[in-house]
């Protein structure tokens, strides 16, 4: 039965020509593979969970997730009572079908409540609709899926008078008890919503509740009388109709490209994936409308460039290739110390078209900021996560956790330590502070200049810095005076610091100074570093010898480890390299895990790693693979970083 269920109608939001692909296997699908909506999806059980708690004596619908009709008729059986609250109450009506998260029934008067693993600020006044009266952008999805919620069960039940609501996380609570985080598990492989154990039975016994409601009523009817639209050319039922019909008869909608949609569509192919014979919906779409041959799509386009905010003017104005572009256009200015971001963009813009793989360095730029590096240098990197539930009392949901670092030091005279790194695997323990005094340790034993990519670490340390402020530890004093001796206070925080050692962000170095053609505008670690390895004679020819014959040490690969694999002249790429989490294990013992994961080779996947050490009831072996395969992607990580220094001291100023 092909109906238009909730999620595909937020799918359409985004673009109504997807709902032609979507759950076509033949068609390329990168969300359905994404680590971090993993991540994101898997953590907001427990807040579900704990929303529940709020309406006790509820009926979970649960089993046949496929059959829409046995779902909706054991819905109908159970609203027969007068009064009932239910939990994934399913409706199905003329082709369309949703499931609500909590459903409380009282005569005809209906509380229709959908819980977000997100959280606000009740303060705020203008979370939803901006101070100009429109939707704020981020919500504007989840509006738009509970007005369709409620729209499917109008229809079915046109007496009933429904008020909306929104429950998430409040950022003001606090937790009230320990191990709140602990209280909603993971005890089977099964599905979610029967494998989850609940070790509370009341919601007396957490304490002060931190999820909070807010009431819709007026947003959800200005949705349904057009007031906020989705689409200019259509109303909310219009829309419904249309994506309804188009589904149900899986027709191609023809809805007109735009820049921000075409620029992330999942449902893009790249030449690997053309080549195992998957297809590509972007390049359907642009045949269609743009007539575009395999000429067209073979030239470099306006997607792909960095950074690019002035692509959907450009392209509103047929503007589609590179080559079409000029300095004007593009805004190019430039900055007397670095690369600007346009001047950057313009550098990728004629390096693609004229295929130039050449480097471009500043030359003077680069050694003048490396000329106030002091040895020995050290590179770091953080792994966190954000619980919904805190896991100690005190604690505010969605707080930054701190759980792993990784540390390697580069000394003058090219020797290479993994020196030091740290993992929390232990569940319900909030690791931050102990965190912060192991970094003390592997950072306060010299002057040493110490790097980063990205700010993400910057950031991580000024949370635990305000986490210290409010805490008793003995030695706070001790571990906020090192956290402000290497990093930069945040432009709100009531105290400002630039520390002594602030850390120097290697991210904006390669911004500054550097653009190689390889990475195709992406400044990110895992295409900086591919792009490193296959523009380095001198790393090609390190790396691909064992690790003891390099002057390299590590705490996680064996002496003969070899980082570099050639593979037809090219360099593959170590995190594609790393090895699977269960290589040695048997197939049962695999399939009896609780973790599902396969290998630990990005930032997404470490998270969902991390998340399902903390509330799956996995056993001692399969806690102890995860920790090892973390412990390997974050010391990649962190070679990386030295890997790309090494390119820049060797290659390029030597």
């Amino acid at each position: 039965m092909r109906v238009l269920t909730k999620s595909r109608f937020k799918m359409g939001l985004e673009c109504p020509n997807k709902l032609f692909y979507t759950g076509k296997n033949e068609y390329v699908n990168k969300k359905k593979d994404d680590p971090f909506l993993e991540a994101l999806a898997e953590g907001g059980f427990q807040v579900e969970e704990l929303a529940r708690m709020h309406y006790p004596g509820g009926i979970l619908i649960k089993g046949q997730d496929w059959d829409y009709e046995f779902l909706w008729n054991k819905t109908q059986k159970l609203l027969e009572q007068e009064n009932v609250t239910i939990y994934e109450a399913a409706f199905l009506v003329d082709g369309l079908f949703i499931r609500t998260d909590v459903l409380v029934k009282r005569g005809i008067s209906i509380d229709l409540i959908e819980v977000k693993a997100k959280s606000f600020d009740p303060t705020d006044n203008y979370i939803f609709v901006g101070k100009r009266g429109g939707i704020v952008s981020k919500w504007k999805p989840y509006l738009f899926d509970i007005a369709f919620q409620k729209h499917v069960m109008q229809l079915c039940f046109p007496a009933w008078s429904i008020n909306s609501y929104i429950m998430m996380a409040d950022k003001l609570k606090t937790a009230s008890i320990d191990g709140l985080n602990q209280l909603f598990r993971i005890s089977s492989k099964s599905d979610k919503r029967t494998g989850i154990i609940n070790l509370v039975n009341s919601l007396e016994e957490i304490g002060e509740p931190i999820l909070g409601r807010i009431r819709i009523n007026d947003i959800v009817s200005s949705i349904e009388n057009d007031i906020y639209r989705c689409f200019d050319n259509m109303s909310f039922k219009d829309t419904i109709e249309s994506f309804k019909e188009h589904y149900q008869q899986d027709k191609y909608i023809n809805w007109p490209t735009s820049y921000s949609a075409c620029k992330s569509c999942e449902f893009k192919c790249n030449k690997t994936e053309e080549d195992q014979g998957l297809k590509s919906g972007f390049k359907e779409c642009f045949s269609n409308q743009h007539k575009w041959s395999d000429k067209e799509f073979d030239k470099p386009n306006i997607f792909d460039i960095w950074s690019f905010s002035k692509g959907s003017n450009l392209f509103g104005e047929g503007i589609y290739f590179m080559e079409q572009l000029t300095k004007e256009n593009i805004g190019y200015k430039e900055e007397n110390d670095r690369l600007s971001n346009s001047q950057r963009q313009w550098l990728q813009i004629e390096k693609e078209v004229n295929s130039d793989v050449t480097i471009f360095i500043d030359l003077d730029g680069l050694k003048s900021e490396m000329s106030n590096w002091s040895y020995p240098l050290h590179f770091i990197d953080f792994e966190t996560s954000a619980a919904a539930l805190p896991l100690n009392k005190g604690r505010h949901p969605y707080e930054q956790i701190a759980f792993q670092f990784s540390h390697h030091t580069y000394f003058k005279d090219g020797k290479i330590e993994h020196s030091n790194e740290y993992i929390n695997n232990k569940a319900g323990f909030f690791p931050n502070f102990e965190f912060v005094r192991a970094l003390k340790d592997a950072l306060a034993k010299d002057e040493g200049t110490i790097f980063r990519y990205s700010y993400h670490e910057n950031t991580i340390l000024n949370a635990i810095y305000d986490q210290l402020i409010n805490s008793l530890e003995p030695d706070k004093n001790d571990l906020i005076e090192f956290i402000k001796s290497i990093s930069h206070s945040k432009k709100d925080s009531i105290t400002e610091w630039v520390g002594k050692r602030d850390m120097v962000d290697l991210w904006d170095i390669v911004k500054k100074y550097y653009y190689n053609p390889l990475t195709k505008g992406s400044n990110s670690i895992k295409d900086v570093l591919p792009s490193v390895l296959n523009s380095s004679k001198y790393i090609q020819e390190k790396y691909s010898k064992r690790i003891k014959d390099i002057n390299l040490s590590s705490k996680n690969f064996p002496e003969d480890h070899i980082w570099l694999t050639l593979k037809d002249g090219s360099s593959l790429s170590p995190y594609k390299m790393l090895p699977s989490v269960f290589q040695n294990w048997t197939e049962e013992e695999i399939e009896n895990t609780l973790s599902e994961i396969e290998d630990i080779a990005n930032g997404g996947a470490a998270l969902t790693a991390y998340s399902k050490l903390q509330y799956s009831n996995m056993g001692k072996s399969e806690i102890d693979e995860l920790t090892k395969a973390l412990l390997k992607y974050c010391e990649l990580d962190t070679l990386a970083m030295v890997m790309i220094f090494e390119h820049f001291k060797e290659d390029l100023i030597k």
